[in-house]
């Protein structure tokens, strides 16, 4: 992996080249293969030829979801048909799906840029990578095992499901890499523990990659306190590879940024004016190498920074903050602005809840949102009257009031009754959109 490390920790002036050089192709590929760039860019008055500098991108129109949906199946493939290799598609659940295709060079980078991941997290081909995310059209289980393979690890591709196998598998392979969503980690650890298993001691991990959902600071901690590792994220999108696109390393501050692959932007969601390195707001990403699928300033709706400064872990490549929520995910309650995450912070400072948590959103009679959290206890939390569960539900919802500064009825649930998920866990049900 010498080439791979080398750039890793190239001074970001270098980078900075590698990357205008990579939008001038891009944006000229896109205008002249994709009809849809041409009449963007032609519409906006936009000259691809005219790229002098990264000061330049901002000029350039933006592409949203929707723009890669009306192009189904294969509007947007920059090159021949005959030149596509493999095909991945989003879960298509709001709508159309969007597809992802990608040549012999795109599957090449692509792995390269998940097994960066490995190595942040100290792995190489003494390892053995357990991948539960799911294969198929989703990027998930085949993008971390491309990773697996191009670090050189013994990879074993899971998939998700069948847990008390996935639970057979990590104990009698002496696997010491899981890769899955950090809801089915945690299914995963909880499933271990009702069978009688001590996973911390009976497992055999140093570090899990754990991406495709947001979760707090609190879980991170749950989880490795529960299966003794250390929990890595890791950040990609079908849209412009699939998971890889940044990743945590060990110092656990931020995400690097395959910078060499794309060119991140922090917008104003509001006002698409672009923020300077610390501001929170919309990620905008522009891929700077693929062949068959590019994208120019894809709106992702993930909100996040890039956060100032170099890692402590010497890699030059500028890194994203862990993804807050996403701008079609953040609830609007009586005007406050409230993600998941948000919840799911205040709720874990209380040792007697348990990780699995759902967050209604309905309207009262006065047509005013009402949000409840529905959430779990930990099993062995002794709540043996309805007076010490009342209790416990007013501190939570005083919690939320005072860090949220919105109501949130707390209603607490027996123990396995929130749904479980092999892959993305379901945080909101919003009544709202059923009226």
């Amino acid at each position: 992996m010498a080439k791979k490390t080398e750039v890793l920790y190239a001074p970001h002036e270098q980078i900075e080249e590698m990357q205008l050089a990579g939008i001038k192709k891009t944006v000229i590929d896109c205008y002249e293969h994709i009809d849809f760039y041409k009449k963007s860019f032609d519409e906006a008055g936009f000259d691809p030829y005219s790229v002098t500098s990264l000061d330049d991108v901002a000029r350039i129109p933006f592409v949203q979801k929707q723009d890669l949906r009306d192009a189904y199946p294969y509007g947007m493939l920059a090159v021949p048909l005959k030149d596509v290799r493999e095909i991945h598609m989003s879960s298509g659940t709001t709508g159309i799906a969007t597809v992802g295709a990608y040549t012999e060079h795109d599957l090449k980078i692509w792995g390269e840029c998940f097994a960066r991941g490995v190595e942040y997290a100290g792995g190489d081909e003494n390892d053995v990578m357990h991948v539960a995310y799911g294969y198929g059209l989703f990027t998930g289980g085949i993008g971390a095992h491309y990773g697996g393979v191009a670090a050189g690890c013994t990879t074993i591709p899971m998939s998700a499901g069948n847990t008390e196998r996935q639970i057979r598998v990590l104990r009698e392979m002496g696997s010491t890499i899981l890769c899955c969503t950090p809801s089915y980690a945690m299914h995963i650890a909880d499933t271990a523990l009702e069978m009688g298993l001590d996973p911390a001691r009976d497992f055999h991990l140093r570090a899990g990659i754990h991406g495709a959902e947001p979760f707090s600071d609190n879980f991170r901690r749950d989880l490795e306190r529960k299966l003794n590792y250390r929990v890595l994220d890791v950040y990609g999108l079908t849209e412009t590879m699939g998971p890889g696109v940044a990743l945590e390393c060990w110092e656990q501050q931020g995400l690097h940024i395959a910078e060499d692959h794309f060119y991140p932007e922090i917008i104003n969601p509001e006002t698409g004016e672009v923020l300077p390195d610390g501001e929170w707001g919309e990620l905008v990403l522009t891929t700077l190498d693929r062949e068959a699928s590019p994208v120019v300033r894809y709106r992702t709706r993930d909100i996040t920074r890039i956060i100032p400064g170099q890692c402590p872990c010497g890699r030059t490549h500028r890194r994203i903050d862990r993804i807050h929520g996403r701008t079609d995910d953040m609830l609007i309650i009586r005007g406050v602005n409230v993600f998941p995450s948000q919840i799911e912070d205040v709720m874990k400072t209380f040792p007697q809840m348990s990780s699995w948590y759902q967050i209604e959103v309905d309207t009262d009679h006065r047509s005013l949102d009402i949000v409840t959290l529905k959430a779990e206890p930990n099993p062995d939390v002794d709540l043996d009257s309805m007076a010490a569960v009342e209790r416990l539900q007013r501190q939570i919802s005083a919690a939320m009031k005072t860090a949220l500064s919105v109501g949130v009825k707390v209603k607490l649930v027996e123990p396995k009754t929130i749904p479980r998920s092999e892959g993305k866990a379901k945080r909101i049900v919003d009544l709202r959109k059923e009226k």
